[in-house]
């Protein structure tokens, strides 16, 4: 089933693809921000399997294993690239040889960077939808980010844009904007996230599921006694944000 990308005219299918995992291991100091090891060649049989099946919407972050999970990414659509709708994020600053988070940048220099950056790991001329991915960045200060995407627009790097964000004030920032498309916020039984949810149905946003089974909380694989592993972000060297898992344990939530 496909639907609209918001007002892009952009079509994807109802069900994407999340791409963090196959980043494989990234850091922010001592804590672990990936999901462990994991296997190229398998991650690649899961994009191509996802694609066979109807899928064409892959949503990652230049920062998920430190830029490994767009390369992953470009090696799986080598030839199937028209196939597909490529989201991906920017907005931190990171280190490849170290897999090291340095910090967030939201400057129109880093911007404009980030972006030929994601385009050559990404293999592509353009990315469809190119998402902000500081969730509390002051409102009062998108102004330069917004200008910088757009220009990216007309250039023909990006197609559209969209902010991750779970704030309502900050949704309400990119309304106004003609490249804006979507907004990518948590949402699950657990956050139903109304007030952004409406931010998009009056603007004719997409509204992007992040967290549909709550980092796995919601599958049933988890119960109390389960231990998630040590290099995994839900285990006990996860960062403080960490909501559904806790010292490497569900949560009671």
């Amino acid at each position: 089933m496909r639907r609209k990308l918001g007002r892009s005219g952009i079509e994807v299918s109802s069900i994407g693809m999340g791409c963090w995992a196959i980043g494989g291991p990234f850091y922010e100091g001592e804590d672990d921000l990936g999901w462990g090891i994991v296997n190229d060649q398998e991650s690649i049989r899961a994009i191509h399997c996802g694609i066979d099946h109807g899928v064409n919407f892959l949503d990652t972050a230049d920062v998920y294993g430190a830029g490994h999970s767009e390369r992953v990414i470009s090696r799986a659509l080598e030839g199937r690239r028209q196939d597909v709708v490529l989201a991906t994020k920017f907005g931190l600053r990171f280190d490849e040889s170290t897999k090291q988070v340095l910090g967030s940048d939201a400057t129109p220099e880093y911007v404009a960077r980030a972006c030929e950056a994601s385009l050559k790991r990404l293999n592509t001329d353009f990315i469809d939808l190119y998402q902000f991915h500081l969730n509390d960045f002051p409102a009062a200060e998108i102004g330069e980010v917004v200008d910088t995407l757009e220009a990216l627009k007309s250039q023909g790097k990006i197609r559209s844009f969209a902010w991750s964000t779970d704030f309502e004030d900050r949704a309400l920032e990119f309304v106004n904007s003609k490249g804006c498309t979507a907004i990518q916020h948590q949402i699950n039984v657990i956050d139903d996230s109304p007030r952004v949810i409406a931010v998009c149905e009056a603007n004719n946003l997409a509204s992007i599921n992040r967290g549909p089974l709550a980092m796995g909380l919601l599958t049933g694989k988890y119960d109390a006694s389960s231990v998630i592993a040590e290099n995994d972000v839900r285990g006990k060297n996860s960062p403080v944000w960490m909501q559904y898992f806790q010292n490497g344990k569900a949560s009671a939530t």
